[in-house]
């Protein structure tokens, strides 16, 4: 009965951790407002200060069509996943020095999962996959 209970709860956690670490979309579209005024996705997205970000999840930094990228972002060898863009997030002008965008960054990691979460469910055609 005890290991029964114990497993049980080891599995509740388990799973909350998941949940927790998979960021929720419709928070992340909230966190999505900071990045509004410089980038755009979904269909119909277009390159504005920054790149258009559908199919980030995946995409290699430095070659959405038409965007003039700094040397340092086309150079940078990062191809896009959960790791990097949180890694990235936090603080841009650390992880790539010489990128042109100029943003403080997203410290809060519950952010940086929500707006993971949200912007990795775009495809490079700008639907939700």
């Amino acid at each position: 009965m005890k290991a029964t209970l114990a497993i049980a709860i080891l599995t509740a956690l388990a799973a909350t951790q998941t949940a927790r670490a998979a960021g929720d979309a419709a928070a992340g579209e909230q966190v999505f407002k900071q990045c509004l005024p410089c980038h755009s996705i979904g269909p119909g997205a277009k390159n504005k200060v920054g790149p258009e970000l559908n199919g980030i999840d995946g995409r290699h930094s430095g070659t959405a069509e038409a965007y003039g990228y700094s040397a340092a972002n086309k150079n940078s060898g990062i191809t896009w996943n959960e790791e990097t863009f949180k890694d990235y997030i936090k603080d841009p002008r650390a992880k790539i020095p010489g990128t042109k965008m100029i943003f403080p960054g997203i410290k809060d990691e519950k952010k940086a999962d929500d707006l993971w979460a949200y912007l990795k469910q775009f495809g490079p055609d700008g639907n939700k996959k």
